[in-house]
């Protein structure tokens, strides 16, 4: 069940209204069945490796506080770890490794049979599986009781809104909020229009600017062999917009549903294309994810507590993790081992940096400065989704030599743009919804608030001046149709 579906039009209005009506006891209940029917929308048997999960870490969880010895509470915790990542390698990696095994072996003349395992890989199994972990870790650390009742902890796990594409939440956070959900104030309007409003902005975002961008970036990335400079470029940039616009529009959707209900769930963006450095971009992209790796994996690999070549070990590690957590193939690995490089060169050459901009006297206070901080680091992340984008190494390495080696500014005047599925209406349209993009993220960067908060305190005349435009916006302009197969968020299939 897709957010952008009719079926999720009318799921959500439904539970949310008995969520709101029913007694106060009995709503994680419902939450729950509504949870695991969301679910199984995709596939019935797939259930299975939730309720798995959530068993498993659940028990193991309950038996960590009785252990006093250090080294059995090590291996509890351990066991439920290998125990769920075990799953997610067979179901996400097992065919990837299969063949790359195969090729190696072919190179000194033993043959691999074919794989004898093809299903399809479970919708959001990288997302429940970490949040569960979160919970297991968190426990093992003393940072949180366990939860007794199984069927409170099935919900923080299934929680619908966030269940297959994140926010990954932490067990301190939402199993908190699922705890004292009797205490929510179910009709508290202010917090219900935010909630609405931005679900219809991540509509927006998805509908009107991804799904359109995505006509003209899939046209490019799979035609290499007709392609220059300007069209490369125009995909990449493209991409990072559509991906950003997909994935943080999901997560609108997410953390706006959640708000209708009366919980609150994490950031997981926070105008990541603002960013001055890599390293801050990391700070506003995926927010949910990059914390989780920092915290359960980068830290406790030793940071960097124990000297610069170990830090830069650390870091690169990570980031070669967080690529291959996006999906099994090499490409998603570079692009993680590109941001790691990233990171590592960032924080080598800055001192040398900061000798030169002091030399120099640039006044690295300036406007100017930041804004020329954000474009080479919007740049650097453009680059790095050529990689993420590509389907493999070679197609990524084709892309980027056309990139460099069929300069063609003359396609800018003869109207061939228009050819690659975007005709020059749907670039018409395309245009005032990126202007809009841009002064909902300059909101958000300048003055903190997200665009519910901004359009709530606004005059009436305003507010619903805005709330007609989006959908308008989404009714005319939305990718969808009869002939359209409106496309699944990015992130789903990680």
């Amino acid at each position: 069940m897709l957010f952008n579906s009719f079926e999720f039009l009318l799921f959500f209005p439904i539970v949310t209204i008995l969520f709101f009506v029913i007694p106060r006891k009995v709503r994680y209940l419902w939450l729950l069945v509504a949870s695991y029917y969301f679910y199984m929308c995709w596939n019935v048997k797939y259930v299975v490796l939730l309720l798995f999960s959530t068993l498993i870490t659940w028990g193991l969880g309950l038996i960590l506080p009785k252990i006093s010895s250090k080294s059995s509470r090590k291996l509890v915790m351990l066991t439920g770890l290998f125990t769920n990542l075990a799953v997610l390698f067979f179901f996400k990696y097992f065919n990837f490794f299969y063949s790359n095994l195969g090729r190696v072996l072919g190179k000194v003349g033993i043959t691999l049979a074919d794989s004898p395992f093809d299903f399809l890989l479970p919708v959001g199994i990288s997302f429940y599986i970490f949040q569960a972990l979160g919970y297991l870790i968190d426990v093992y650390r003393e940072e949180i009781q366990p939860e007794k009742n199984v069927l409170r902890y099935a919900l923080f796990v299934s929680f619908f809104p966030q269940l297959v594409a994140g926010p990954i939440e932490r067990s301190g956070r939402l199993l908190t909020q699922i705890q004292r959900m009797e205490e929510i104030v179910v009709f508290e309007g202010k917090r219900i229009e935010e909630g609405l409003v931005l679900m219809l902005w991540g509509l927006f975002q998805k509908m009107v600017i991804a799904d359109r961008i995505a006509i003209f970036v899939d046209n490019i990335f799979g035609n290499l062999q007709g392609i220059g400079t300007i069209e490369t470029v125009l995909a990449a940039i493209g991409f990072s917009l559509q991906i950003y616009c997909d994935f943080a529009g999901y997560s609108n959707i997410a953390i706006g549903a959640a708000k209708v209900m009366g919980f609150e769930l994490m950031e997981n963006f926070n105008t990541p294309y603002f960013a001055t450095n890599i390293a801050d971009f990391w700070r506003r992209w995926h927010i949910s994810l990059s914390t989780w790796f920092r915290d359960y994996l980068y830290i406790p690999l030793g940071g960097n507590r124990k000297g610069r070549l170990r830090k830069y070990l650390n870091l690169m590690i990570t980031f070669l993790v967080s690529g291959l957590w996006h999906g099994s193939n090499w490409t998603y690995i570079l692009w993680g081992g590109i941001h790691g490089l990233y990171q590592i060169v960032g924080d080598f050459i800055r001192p040398w940096k900061e000798k030169v901009y002091k030399a120099c006297k640039v006044k690295t206070e300036a406007e100017s400065f930041r804004l020329g901080q954000i474009l080479v680091t919007f740049l650097l992340t453009s680059f790095a989704w050529i990689f993420f984008r590509s389907t493999s190494l070679s197609k990524a390495v084709l892309y980027v030599k056309r990139m460099f080696t069929h300069f063609n500014p003359w396609v800018l005047f003869d109207q061939s743009l228009f050819n690659w599925g975007l005709d020059r209406i749907e670039v018409d349209v395309l245009m005032p919804a990126l202007i809009l993009l841009f002064l909902v993220e300059w909101i958000r960067y300048r003055k903190k608030e997200t665009i519910g908060q901004f359009l709530v305190r606004q005059n009436t005349w305003f507010y619903w001046g805005g709330l007609i435009l989006l959908i308008l916006s989404i009714l005319v302009f939305g990718e969808y149709g009869v002939l359209f197969d409106s496309k699944q968020f990015v992130y789903f299939a990680f």
